[in-house]
């Protein structure tokens, strides 16, 4: 086992491994910028290095200064986290070059994963479904013209070698093709200096599930079930469940199988997600992507399975097997996880940094877990994710799990920043949650206009 290691993020997630990390008797290493001098990861860390100023790219972004803290404070091993560095295949060989374990995969497996068009291949290659799309690149619109015939429309344009949303275009119908291919393949020739698409249809409205694995150095791969993070405002989850209220015993055995193949697949190591889009009305599930890394909604996960998902990943690293087999993991009861963001609803969710001055975070009962690094008289800063705490209940059933989650909101005082406590209140408190009956259209297009209006 390792005897210390450093974790290069901050907020509640830097928090939780520094816990995880003393609970399994490791020393920690905190990072942080000059912003989050008196955040709390830094406090509660064994030792803390300062690695520059407030902007990301100059501190939990600088690859450099992470790993000479590392070298200088004799860490083991790093820790990422989620977000960050946490899926940068530079950083991860970075690590490996320097004697330096990185908790996660490597960065090849992180590369292949990280192209949509070569991890599309793999899981063909695996007998994983993805979703009906080009063989490969496409070069022009007479090649995008054939394949969106064949596939039917609407059809999502995407450029091979995209990111952050640039090269993108939905197109509804055939006329509009030319002119989406066109300016698509140019903004991704801007923005990557590629300006090959492919293309895949639209499966809209479905559900977001995803499938949390463990694979180990020997080759185990284990799925503990699955999170439904259908949820969302922007692409953003703002919501998730586990287990999915749209998935039965086969489904779950199914879905779960083709994880575990996309990981043994590719070589995986550590913890990852494997992200499938379900169309109820077919019950056919297409794999989206895979996240290499921890994330937010894992503490769903950890409340239905019963496994510490954070000391996994620290174990795995240190070389040791996974200690369960998959007929080990048994799925029990129902977890729900509300982020609280410290954002103004009222204000098209508009960020709301500045000094929390009085803040009481739901507790009491069994199967009730809050993650923060919140504490009053904490200033939060401007330059990261606003979130101030994830709110995680365990109940016996859904409906237990669903009054347990109201009761905790209710009992959330925040003081000195905007949030979206009672947004969050209010969802969970809608017909059509408490019924399960949502999709990923839902509160973009029913939820969100009726509750504005109320606003």
């Amino acid at each position: 086992m390792f005897r210390k290691i450093l974790i290069a993020n901050r907020g509640e997630i830097a928090v939780r491994i520094i816990r995880a990390a003393r609970e399994l008797g490791i020393a920690t290493v905190a990072v942080y910028s000059t912003a989050d001098k008196e955040a709390l990861h830094t406090l509660l860390a064994d030792e803390a290095i300062c690695i520059g100023p407030g902007k990301a790219t100059e501190s939990y972004l600088n690859i450099n200064a992470i790993l000479s803290a590392a070298v200088l404070t004799e860490a083991e091993a790093i820790h990422p986290g989620f977000g960050f560095l946490s899926e940068n295949s530079k950083f991860a060989t970075m690590c490996d070059e320097v004697g330096i374990k990185f908790i996660g995969p490597s960065g090849a497996v992180m590369d292949t994963m990280g192209d949509k068009i070569n991890a599309r291949e793999q899981m063909i290659k695996a007998g994983v479904p993805v979703i009906p799309g080009s063989d490969g690149e496409v070069h022009t619109a007479e090649e995008a013209l054939a394949v969106a015939e064949k596939i039917g429309y609407p059809v999502m344009l995407k450029a091979s070698a995209g990111g952050g949303g640039k090269g993108i275009r939905k197109v509804e119908k055939a006329e509009d093709l030319v002119a989406a291919f066109e300016t698509a393949s140019s903004e991704a020739k801007a923005n990557f200096g590629n300006g090959a698409m492919y293309l895949e249809r639209v499966i809209y409205p479905a559900r977001h599930i995803e499938v949390q694995i463990l694979a180990d150095q020997e080759g185990h791969v284990v799925h503990l079930g699955e999170r439904d993070c259908s949820l969302q405002r922007n692409n953003q989850k703002v919501l998730e469940e586990s287990p999915s209220i749209a998935i039965g015993k086969t489904l779950r055995h199914e879905i779960g199988a083709a994880a575990v193949r996309a990981a043994e697949s590719v070589g995986y190591e550590n913890a990852g997600t494997i992200e499938f889009l379900l169309d109820e009305a077919s019950g056919n599930f297409y794999f989206m992507e895979m996240n290499t890394r921890v994330q937010v909604e894992h503490p769903v996960t950890e409340f239905v399975s019963g496994v510490d998902i954070v000391k996994e990943q620290i174990r795995i690293a240190a070389g040791q097997p996974l200690p369960f087999k998959q007929e080990d993991i048994v799925l029990r009861g129902h977890a729900i996880e509300c982020r609280i963001n410290a954002e103004n609803p009222a204000f098209n969710f508009a960020p709301s940094p500045g000094k929390v001055t009085n803040l009481y975070l739901p507790s009491g009962g069994v199967g009730l877990r809050v993650d923060s690094a919140v504490y009053p008289g904490y200033t939060i800063p401007p330059y990261y994710d606003s979130m101030i705490a994830k709110i995680i209940v365990h109940g016996e059933n859904r409906f237990d799990a669903l009054m347990k989650m109201q009761r905790a909101l209710y009992e959330l005082d925040i003081e000195g920043v905007q949030t979206n406590a009672d947004f969050q209140l209010d969802l969970i408190s809608d017909r059509r949650v408490i019924a399960g009956d949502y999709d990923t259209s839902f509160l973009m297009e029913t939820f969100l206009p009726k509750y504005q209006k109320k606003e």
